[in-house]
């Protein structure tokens, strides 16, 4: 016998469990936001950008195959910006702990489409120090560029500062909590119709009916306990019975 399932059937699991739904839900968003708020250290961004561009000559003010070249040469400069021959530098100046390769995991530099700007980027748990590392790549960048490549065709075109990273970008609470709610409810939902579908206990009539492929003649209810039966004192059967001459109480 082909089982069906209907949608009456799965509101009814749902709505039979809703307390565990609830439950795993409120738990996951609960863990979710302490972690975020007192466990998670924040982090802040900062971001600086150069301009990579061709000096001007008298004769040729403007040269679309130098611009293109500037573009291409974009993709040369992100990786010597975080090399260690730059790095190791901005590490000294600046007096920090840690190498050139954990220096570079904090520092993301990217570019438009066909764009001669390019945008340093860096995270760090100090909205200063993320403000002074970004600051200080672009400069030892522009200053060992020329040195490197033998070209002089960088500018900063802005420095970072401290008010624009005064707020951390991660973690974020709300998303955080927003996302183990969601999780919370799929586990509960799914963790529901596990549990239902490894129950295979007989509550209903239907459940014998599905069972037995026998259809059910009748049910028998519930009978209460009988209450028991008073004790009823009996005659004593065992008195004297008295002698002639004897009356009663003597």
């Amino acid at each position: 016998m082909e089982e069906t399932i209907s949608l009456r059937d799965l509101f009814a699991v749902l709505r039979k469990r809703l307390w565990l739904i609830v439950l795993i839900t409120i738990i996951a968003a609960t863990v979710s936001a302490i972690i975020s708020f007192f466990v998670l250290t924040p982090v802040y961004e900062s971001k600086t950008q150069i301009l990579v561009n061709q000096a001007k000559s008298d004769e040729q003010l403007y040269n679309t195959q130098a611009v293109q070249t500037n573009v291409q040469l974009i993709n040369t400069y992100n990786d010597i910006i975080k090399s260690p021959a730059i790095l190791d530098k901005v590490i000294k100046e600046l007096k920090l702990d840690g190498s050139a390769a954990s220096l570079s995991g904090q520092i993301q530099v990217t570019s438009a489409q066909n764009s001669q700007v390019a945008q340093i980027v860096v995270q760090d748990t100090s909205a200063k120090r993320a403000t002074d590392i970004a600051n200080t790549t672009a400069s030892v960048f522009q200053k060992e560029v020329p040195k490197i490549m033998n070209v002089d065709n960088v500018k900063v075109l802005s420095k970072a500062t401290v008010g624009e990273s005064s707020s951390p970008v991660k973690p974020q609470p709300l998303l955080n909590v927003a996302i183990a709610i969601v999780v919370g409810l799929m586990v509960g939902i799914g963790l529901s119709f596990l549990l239902e579908y490894l129950d295979n206990t007989v509550k209903t009539e239907q459940d014998i009916e599905n069972l037995l492929e026998l259809p059910v003649m009748g049910v028998v209810t519930t009978i209460k306990d009988v209450p028991k039966a008073t004790n009823v004192q009996r005659p004593d059967l065992t008195a004297r019975v008295p002698q002639r001459g004897e009356t009663f109480g003597s």
